[in-house]
């Protein structure tokens, strides 16, 4: 079976927003647009071109294939994270496009979380999910999510669409890497891990 991967960006207080530009998503009179920026340094970039060239397909909502669509062929054929996204299979999820442009791109039909489920019974690497923040809620709720890999930045935004939001299904995680770049972004990677467990802890456990 494939793996399922989310990656993406969020604020301190979960925030994942329109994090590229200002114009990106404006949902909700988000004014925010383009706070990862100025955290953005080399080894960021490295660790993105290494995480795009594992991927086997790239999953994209509507509002982030239309942003990469727009942006990514533009990219010059020595940008590795360019060439990498222009090159790989897109599926992209939406109730509102027709038709999609972007080189081998291609279209879900019928119920997401069905056409996501037989995506992943097939055959290929990798699937990632990069943004997307409507769809990720989907895939949450849905359980179909293996690996969460999530860059946190030392912001606070207050306001905005958040990673995990109503809908979420309780479950357990496993962290399996986790590393900070020079400009305080901390890169942590999850994996499923079960069922939520729960306890309690206080002087009368002896969990204190």
């Amino acid at each position: 079976m494939r793996k399922l991967m989310v990656t993406t960006f969020v604020s301190l207080d979960g925030v994942m927003q329109a994090p590229g530009g200002g114009d990106e998503d404006r949902d909700g009179g988000f004014e925010h647009g383009g706070w990862v920026v100025p955290h953005i340094d080399q080894w960021i970039l490295q660790l993105m071109t290494a995480l795009t060239g594992r991927a086997g397909a790239l999953l994209l909502g509507r509002k982030t294939y239309d942003v990469f669509a727009a942006t990514w062929p533009l990219a010059g054929v020595d940008d590795p994270i360019g060439a990498r996204m222009n090159g790989l299979r897109k599926y992209v999820a939406s109730r509102t496009l027709d038709t999609v442009s972007w080189q081998n791109s291609t279209l879900l039909t019928g119920d997401v979380p069905e056409a996501v489920g037989r995506l992943k019974q097939g055959e290929g690497g990798e699937i990632q999910v990069h943004g997307s923040g409507n769809l990720v809620q989907t895939l949450v709720e849905h359980d179909l999510v293996d690996e969460f890999h999530v860059l946190v930045f030392p912001v606070l935004l207050g306001s905005g669409k958040r990673l995990f939001a109503e809908g979420t299904i309780p479950s357990g995680l496993k962290l399996v890497d986790t590393a900070t770049s020079s400009t305080g972004v901390l890169v942590s990677t999850y994996a499923r891990d079960g069922k939520l467990e729960y306890g309690a802890m206080g002087p009368e456990t002896g969990n204190w």
